[in-house]
């Protein structure tokens, strides 16, 4: 069982919560293209709620911007975006209100994240086994892997 199959609690959810402040103080430029801030509706209340979570792949000249649900396999946020759509997305110091988003196929989840597992090769090396992510590109569990894999992609809306 992978660290991220459960919610994270106490210290750690603080931790990982601390960037939605960078970006309530409009500073969100400092994270740079790592993190994307995601503004959604609760599919339950309807009340606002704020993650913030890492870049998995970014093609600025579409642009577009993907991110993976870790934490829980189906995490809260994942499941409020399936309800309704984000209400904004920030990326740096670009804002998107309202912005397009897709889930991809699992052959899509793949090339995503070996294109980032060459890119960040330290990254993934730590945070790979937390995920249950294979360490390496000819593990032969990536099509599992992938096919199990949330993952989402966001643009700007027309």
């Amino acid at each position: 069982m992978a660290v991220t199959d459960r919610k994270p609690r106490g210290a750690l959810r603080i931790l990982l919560r601390a960037p939605i402040w960078l970006y309530r103080a409009r500073l969100g430029w400092l994270a740079g293209n790592r993190l994307l801030y995601l503004a959604h509706r609760g599919r339950r209340t309807g009340a606002r709620r704020e993650v913030v979570v890492e870049v998995v792949g970014y093609d600025p000249e579409v642009p577009e911007v993907v991110v993976v649900a870790a934490w829980g396999k189906n995490p809260d946020w994942y499941r409020n975006i399936q309800a309704a759509p984000a209400i904004e997305v920030r990326l740096g110091a670009r804002r998107w209100p309202e912005p397009d988003h897709r889930f991809l196929e699992a052959r899509e989840v793949q090339k995503v994240l070996l294109a980032y597992q060459k890119a960040h090769p330290k990254a993934w090396k730590r945070l790979a086994p937390l995920l249950g992510f294979p360490a390496t590109p000819t593990d032969p569990r990536w099509p599992d892997v992938a096919e199990t894999a949330r993952a989402m992609a966001f643009k700007p809306s027309r």
